[in-house]
């Protein structure tokens, strides 16, 4: 079934979102290709928009173009996933202190049904609401933040990373991706900016260390 699209949105905006959250949520795998026609056909749009969509997602190193109206998910080398661990050690912390600083509760209990979700989707092993629900987890606390460029830096970082969790899941399943949530959300409750810093780098250290085994 084709997806309906909102009249309220501009459709290359849709277009985007939508190519954005297959490749965040594990829809595609590093290295997979993909066609303009093919996307055309699959969304029931015009090729403009998924040539803006592809265009804006090029730009952010998402995809990369292989020629003949084909792209594809970057590979990612174990030099790429050194970098992306220096980086979201050093940005994340701080994006969720600063998210922590200024949650409110019904920050706190979105975040918490968001977890819910994310423990559900490892019981049923179900990897494509994992991906789903566990961005939504982070993220919730990052836009309370209010800093556009961190928050800019950090999706763009979760588009390169994300797409990894698929290649993790379809070897060793869902059951082995721990996090430190529970931690998390007891750091906000007790307004404790440090203490969620320190449990977001965990969670990103306990990421890092079952991704690593792709490269050992």
């Amino acid at each position: 079934m084709k997806p309906v699209l909102s009249q309220k949105i501009p459709i290359h905006e849709q277009v985007y979102r939508r190519l954005r959250e297959k490749i965040l949520y594990g829809e595609l795998a590093p290295g997979q290709a993909v066609t303009i026609y093919g996307l055309v056909d699959e969304l029931d749009v015009g090729m403009t928009p998924v040539r803006e969509a592809i265009r804006r997602l090029t730009a952010e190193g998402a995809l990369v173009f292989q020629g003949n109206r084909r792209v594809c998910l970057p590979e990612i080398s174990q030099q790429d996933f050194a970098d992306l661990v220096f980086v979201r050690r050093m940005i994340e912390p701080k994006l969720a202190m600063l998210g922590a600083a200024k949650a409110t509760k019904v920050t706190i209990d979105e975040m918490r049904a968001a977890d819910d979700m994310v423990n559900l989707a490892i019981e049923q092993g179900n990897v494509g609401d994992y991906m789903m629900y566990n961005h939504q987890f982070h993220f919730i606390l990052y836009t309370c933040a209010q800093s556009d460029l961190l928050y800019g830096l950090v999706s763009t970082l979760w588009l390169r990373y994300g797409p990894l969790y698929r290649v993790i899941s379809g070897k060793w399943g869902t059951a082995q991706l721990a996090d430190c949530h529970d931690e998390t959300i007891a750091g906000l409750v007790a307004g404790d900016t440090e203490a969620v810093g320190n449990a977001i780098l965990a969670d990103i250290e306990q990421g890092f260390g079952i991704v690593q085994r792709l490269f050992d």
